[in-house]
């Protein structure tokens, strides 16, 4: 839906957010709240977390950073935010309910659109084979709980300054 409103605001500049939101077949709110997000130029990161006492201070913490952060609770609503959104970075829970993030990982690293997005593995599990097993699946980095927020912010610089070279 970004690359429609971009590709109507390129050909059409003077077209108004209402006219833009009927042709789409969308609400007016929903394109100024497009719009916006666009403009936004801060690193985007998605973190995927059912926890709540992971999630909330993490995004605080990245938020304070200067980052801009969406999140999602479950694999699903992962793999959508990630094709809707284009992250520059995931920062992923390995133990979710339903599709874990192994599962996640694989789907989005198959995927032509969502390949190239680093991902950084969160999880509790810290068995060696777990490691591996994120790793193969194209996980960039893999990180236990509880983590160091300091360490965790670190990685995520090195990783984002890697994938912009």
């Amino acid at each position: 839906m970004d690359k429609e409103i971009v590709t109507i605001i390129e050909q059409e500049p003077d077209k108004s957010h209402k006219q833009i939101a009927e042709q789409l077949q969308i609400t007016e709110s929903e394109v100024k709240e497009r719009i916006e997000r666009l403009s936004d130029i801060r690193q985007k990161i998605l973190i995927v977390d059912d926890e709540l006492d992971t999630l909330v201070p993490l995004k605080r913490t990245l938020e304070a950073g200067d980052y801009q952060v969406i999140e999602a609770s479950n694999g699903m609503e992962a793999i959508e935010k990630t094709r809707s959104e284009q992250p520059d970075l995931i920062l992923l829970d390995l133990m979710m309910p339903g599709m874990d993030g192994i599962e996640v990982c694989k789907v989005l690293k198959e995927d032509p659109t969502t390949d190239d997005i680093p991902v950084i593995m969160l999880t509790a599990k810290g068995d060696i084979e777990d490691k591996i097993g994120g790793i193969e699946t194209g996980a960039d980095d893999y990180v236990t709980k509880p983590f160091d927020l300091g360490e965790l912010k670190a990685r995520i610089k090195m990783i984002l300054r890697r994938s912009n070279i």
